[in-house]
């Protein structure tokens, strides 16, 4: 039985992680925004591009045989599903663009807030080597450094 309850008390553990839960929510909200990707398609762009090619994607039908149960090749389909890949990767990257964008500012705007940190080497003046800022004899060429 403690096996059973191991297995199950590992099982949770994994499933309370802070990354799954992460992923958990980016696949939910990542559903949702594909619905919103497909609606903007279907209810706004077919019609306008429609508009001006004369064409309903999702009416584009290739009949495969005769009668009513030949089978359907529904390109029209696969045309829009594109379509809407298309649009859901340029908002995403739009987005992504635009996030780093903030992160860029706000890291730039905090290195310029920061003093800049002090030196921790120097230059020796006899062999032009770098050596410690605390240094009274250099490593390199063996001279003594005034302080």
């Amino acid at each position: 039985m403690s096996k059973g309850k191991g297995f199950f008390g590992e099982f949770k553990k994994f499933i309370m992680r802070g990354n799954v839960m992460d992923m958990a929510v980016g696949v939910i909200v990542g559903g949702a925004f594909t619905a919103i990707v497909t609606s903007l398609n279907k209810d706004i762009l077919t019609p306008v591009l429609g508009l001006f090619g004369g064409t309903d994607f999702s009416n584009l039908v290739l009949k495969m045989g005769e009668g009513e149960e030949a089978p359907m090749l529904m390109y029209g389909n696969f045309i829009t599903a594109v379509i809407n890949f298309i649009i859901t990767a340029f908002v995403i990257f739009c987005l992504v663009k635009f996030i780093n964008m903030l992160n860029d500012k706000t890291s730039r705007k905090k290195k310029e807030d920061e003093p800049a940190p002090a030196p921790t080497t120097k230059i020796c003046p006899f062999c032009k080597s770098e050596i410690a800022i605390d240094a009274t004899r250099c490593a390199h060429c063996t001279s003594e450094l005034a302080e």
